[in-house]
């Protein structure tokens, strides 16, 4: 069964970010199954829109034909409570949750507990609710009080791509790629590698500068108070194209993650069949495979330190990491696959 949806996103689609990028492919994959997707656009200013900005947001769904199915993501539709009990009567309602957002990091535990609230009344309007990992399920079933069955876990998919090529001058490369935000530990990151300045290493970073203006001054203040204005590259956000080489040329792929609803990024490392450090935090362990990586606590930097040294120090450990990684990517769904459980999750609120 295929049909008609609307697909509800907030602010450009095209913003680089892991979210954003399992949205534009899933939207074109949907209509390679034969879904036409109508894209709405709900505007800026989410997760903390103004008055405004709220208001234009449910003028745009209320104007969305009765009966149709809508799918929102989950940046939107957490805060949307009231707006998702007015639709529910009239709409399939299909919640996108990459990760709840109460899990962001930064919150006061005031605010946390406030977003929490407000998307468990918002998820109890859905008529089902797609999670991109099967750690995310289990914490609306716990946390948010989801039944199991409404719930079909569609986890980001994967292309097939070559194996990096890593680097040949001696100089270990590392990368590191998520938007420059508290929650992906770039401050824990820093502090590790400031430990580690006997070894040869070089760290690119590739994520936007722009979601946490007061994390990516900090991320710099850091760089230049550890003196590894040499050794680290901040990108800002990049295209797929230039992503795509970075990957290519890098020899291990990092990051200090306090939360990860699922790390598109982490299978793209192991797609490329790259050894990963980072942290056992959400669904990391999930993501990254015995053997092609090691996670340690988050917050951790003297344990981040220690495994970052063990692989940047022994070569024969990155290529044993490696060829786990290339082994593990043959398992790794792919956006078909992917595609099809999302479009059960549309043919079930339908």
């Amino acid at each position: 069964m295929v049909g008609r949806v609307a697909f509800a996103v907030p602010g450009d689609l095209a913003t680089l970010t892991g979210g954003y990028a399992y949205d534009r492919r899933m939207i074109l994959e949907l209509e390679k199954l034969g879904w036409t997707i109508d894209l709405v656009n709900l505007g800026d200013g989410f997760p903390r829109p103004s008055q405004q900005q709220l208001e234009a947001a449910q003028q745009r769904l209320a104007a969305i034909p009765t009966g149709r199915p809508i799918v929102i993501d989950g940046l939107a539709f957490g805060i949307l409570p009231e707006l998702a009990k007015q639709l529910s009567p009239r709409h399939p309602l299909i919640a996108l949750v990459h990760h709840p957002l109460a899990m962001e990091t930064g919150l006061s535990a005031a605010q946390a507990s406030d977003l929490l609230a407000s998307e468990r009344v918002a998820l109890a309007a859905a008529t089902r609710v797609v999670a991109t990992s099967a750690t995310t399920a289990r914490l609306l079933v716990a946390e948010y009080g989801v039944p199991e069955d409404r719930i079909v876990v569609a986890c980001p998919g994967t292309d097939a791509v070559a194996a990096a090529h890593g680097s040949n001058d001696g100089i270990v490369r590392l990368l590191a790629v998520g938007a420059i935000v508290p929650r992906k530990g770039f401050d824990v990151l820093i502090g590790a590698l400031a430990t580690l300045t006997d070894l040869l290493w070089q760290l690119t970073i590739a994520g936007d500068r722009g979601r946490d203006p007061e994390a990516a001054a900090q991320l710099d203040a850091d760089i230049v108070r550890f003196g590894l204005g040499g050794r680290v590259a901040v990108l800002g956000a990049v295209s797929h194209e230039r992503l795509a080489e970075l990957y290519a040329g890098a020899d291990l792929f990092t990051l200090a993650s306090r939360y990860e609803g699922y790390g598109m990024v982490f299978s793209e490392a192991i797609a490329h069949g790259l050894p990963i450090i980072a942290t056992t935090a959400g669904a990391i362990p999930e993501t990254v495979p015995a053997g092609a990586g090691i996670l340690v606590p988050s917050d951790d930097a003297t344990a981040l330190a220690t495994a970052l040294r063990r692989v940047i120090e022994h070569p024969e450990e990155r290529g044993r990491m490696a060829m786990s990684a290339r082994a593990a990517a043959l398992a790794l769904p792919n956006w078909r696959d992917s595609a099809q459980l999302f479009a059960g999750a549309l043919e079930a609120a339908a």
